[in-house]
């Protein structure tokens, strides 16, 4: 099975953060990509062990949003 993650870089703790949209629980935070990758992907499969998740929602995309 393939997800989509969404990652970010938190500035206050120097840590990435992701989390898979939809997917209750899914979700952890690391120091490093790969680490975050793996923590993911093994949240993932915990999850998944009682079932697929009826997921609630699907990721699109990203817009950018200009302002004047």
């Amino acid at each position: 099975m393939r997800f989509t993650a969404i990652v970010e870089y938190c500035k206050d703790t120097g840590l990435y953060v992701g989390y898979v949209p939809g997917f209750a629980g899914a979700h952890s935070q690391s120091e490093t990509l790969d680490e975050l990758n793996r923590n993911l992907t093994e949240v993932v499969e915990m999850l998944l062990e009682d079932g697929e998740p009826p997921l609630d929602s699907e990721f699109v995309g990203t817009q950018q949003i200009v302002t004047s």
